[in-house]
């Protein structure tokens, strides 16, 4: 049997997590979803959707979806939705996880690959992270909760930005943009958003593709020629969020832990020092280290090496050839909590052939 699709969804408390889920539960898309909602947050579906005395846990929706309550470790649930599924007693396709406000995704998304028995009937989709514009910048300043699931996120949908200045929203962008160049940035209005935008994002395959986005390349570039490795904000200091205070206590000020840089080498690596060296690296800072990946010029191979991880999880697969007149370039992306940048740059340098 094909294996089920998960998706992680995070987001703050009023980020709008609820809103989307009930649009999965209730809305006419074709899709057989189960939701499995962790039931600790203040605000949660039960009291809107599932208006039942019962204490199955299990609700069958009228649009074929399936909601799961769960009061007890995600692993059961998994097990039981996975099991009944079996049995032919549930019907569904994939699975949306809904973590509390303030969970850490990084757990959760170890659980699929941790453990035999989820992986044999699971595989990790990607992380969706909803981000409320109107609170972010201190919900961000305040909580690394927060910054934890802007890093660990795939995408990151922007909630509320109607109510604020679209000056403030740019800037907001900018900064998620320094913490995870990865993500693709929507605004979702109300929860509106596609439901081709949250399933099927494949932001653990190890595929070829690297998305790193270019306006941060760009300025990731001005930085690393020049050493200054301070995170000031390259060519984008034109920005507006930089050039005047709104008064409240501003964007560039922050510098967040959590942080993203991007590696880049034209020469191969010594596979046999590269695999001793991030082996090290994880070891020590594998906690910090939210989400990595690259894609490797190795030497001896004329295959793309695709690598990419989360905290001490680490793997890697050879992906396609190198196109013929392609430039062999080995492009890594760090997303994690004070990882030390000149350490790990080094430390890849003297990895190199």
């Amino acid at each position: 049997m094909a294996l089920i699709p998960a998706t992680i969804l995070t987001g703050f408390l009023g980020s709008g997590k609820t809103t989307l889920l009930k649009r999965v539960l209730t809305e006419s898309h074709g899709h057989k979803i189960a939701v499995i909602e962790n039931e600790f947050g203040e605000e949660n579906i039960d009291s809107d959707i599932l208006v039942t005395e019962s204490k199955e846990q299990i609700v069958q929706m009228s649009n074929g979806c399936v909601c799961c309550t769960i009061r007890e470790d995600l692993r059961e649930a998994l097990q039981l939705l996975a099991a009944k599924r079996r049995k032919g007693l549930l019907d569904f396709d994939r699975v949306i996880i809904e973590t509390t406000g303030l969970a850490d995704p990084g757990p959760v998304a170890q659980t699929f690959f941790m453990d035999d028995e989820i992986a044999e009937s699971y595989l990790l989709d990607s992380i969706v992270t909803l981000v409320d514009a109107k609170h972010a910048a201190q919900q961000l300043n305040d909580r690394q909760e927060a910054r934890r699931q802007v890093g660990f996120a795939d995408q990151i949908f922007l909630s509320k930005t109607d109510l604020v200045s679209a000056e403030d929203t740019e800037a907001l962008i900018h900064r998620l943009k320094h913490m995870n160049p990865r993500a693709a940035i929507e605004k979702a209005h109300f929860g509106e958003v596609a439901i081709a935008k949250v399933l099927d994002l494949r932001g653990f395959n190890l595929n070829a593709k690297l998305d790193i986005d270019p306006d941060f390349l760009k300025a990731d570039d001005h930085e690393h020629h020049h050493h200054d490795h301070d995170h000031e904000h390259g060519e984008h200091c034109d920005h507006p969020s930089h050039q005047h205070d709104h008064g409240h206590g501003h964007h560039h000020h922050v510098d967040d832990d959590v942080k993203s840089f991007v590696y880049r080498a034209t020469r191969p690596f010594d596979p046999a020092r590269l695999e001793d060296f991030l082996g090290a690296i994880v070891n020590i800072y594998g906690p910090r280290m939210l989400r990595y990946k690259g894609v490797l010029d190795m030497n001896g191979t004329q295959r793309k090496v695709i690598f990419q991880g989360v905290h001490q999880l680490m793997g890697s697969d050879l992906g396609p050839e190198w196109g013929e007149g392609e430039t062999r370039e080995s492009r890594m992306v760090f997303i994690g909590i004070d990882l030390p940048r000149d350490i790990l740059e080094q430390g890849l340098d003297q990895c190199l052939v």
